[in-house]
């Protein structure tokens, strides 16, 4: 290791790092990266972070974490590169969005709850012209839930939003009556219609109950996973295939696990 490099600060050191790999005398393989070609390594490494968090590895997650901030500081290297803007025009935005989005703290003070906060922080962004639209911002290519739960924070910022949690109820069953209809006429594009506006009720519900539905959605899963791999098991123990049973047992099968 340059003994150069080893006497920089940590953050300045793996900038330093990154463009000794982009040099002319660096790495082959991260001198043929581009923005889009590092796309599915930054979206791995952003669901590593999830995963590590959902799962409660502290430790892990100090590492899950410098992988992250090795793909920001690679993105920043190549537009560094094209002379778009650095890692500094990065932080130095940053720094300004975070002192312009909190008044309370860096302006008059005022002591505002999360969701006042929340509210405001969306308020700042259309009210500055930041955004042009309150819904501006939000990537389209999210995961769906994470879609809707965003959506629905940020028109509830503006106050677009049930007074009440428990107004999403009567919702949610006009949306269940709504998609029955559907079902009923076998019209798929119908069923698409309403089961989606049925979720997205469930969305804003989750939402207002401080839930959020993506992770709640994979601890089911996770759940279902666990049951069902205990079925598999069972039926392994017997000697037995699903071909061999009957959906009865594999309830019974499926009671104990829960159990």
């Amino acid at each position: 290791m340059d003994q150069n490099l080893e006497k920089l600060p940590s953050l300045q050191r793996l900038q330093a790092i990154m463009a000794r790999l982009r040099s002319a005398d660096g790495c082959q393989w991260d001198r043929a990266q581009t923005h889009k070609s590092l796309l599915p390594y930054l979206i791995e490494e952003t669901y590593e972070v999830v995963e590590t968090i959902e799962s409660g590895q502290m430790p892990q997650l100090r590492e899950e974490l410098g992988d992250l901030l090795v793909q920001v500081y690679f993105h920043a290297q190549l537009a560094a590169e094209r002379d778009d803007f650095t890692i500094d025009d990065i932080a130095s935005d940053s720094c300004d969005k975070l002192v312009r989005r909190h008044p309370h703290v860096f302006g008059e003070k005022k002591d505002l709850n999360p969701e006042q906060v929340r509210d405001q922080w969306e308020r700042i962004k259309v009210d500055s012209r930041e955004k042009e639209s309150v819904l501006a911002g939000v990537p389209k290519t999210m995961p769906a839930l994470l879609l809707a739960y965003r959506v629905g924070e940020k028109a509830a910022g503006v106050g677009f939003d049930w007074k009440n949690p428990r107004d999403i109820f009567d919702k949610i069953k006009e949306e269940i009556g709504e998609f029955e209809v559907e079902f009923d006429s076998a019209k798929r594009d119908g069923m698409v219609h309403e089961l989606g506006d049925l979720i997205f009720a469930l969305v804003n519900l989750a939402r207002r109950i401080g839930v959020d539905p993506e992770y709640a959605l994979r601890k089911t899963v996770g759940r279902f996973i666990e049951r069902f791999e205990y079925i598999e098991k069972s039926l392994k123990e017997q000697g037995r295939s699903f071909s061999e049973t009957t959906l009865e047992e594999m309830e019974l099968l499926w009671q104990q696990a829960k159990r």
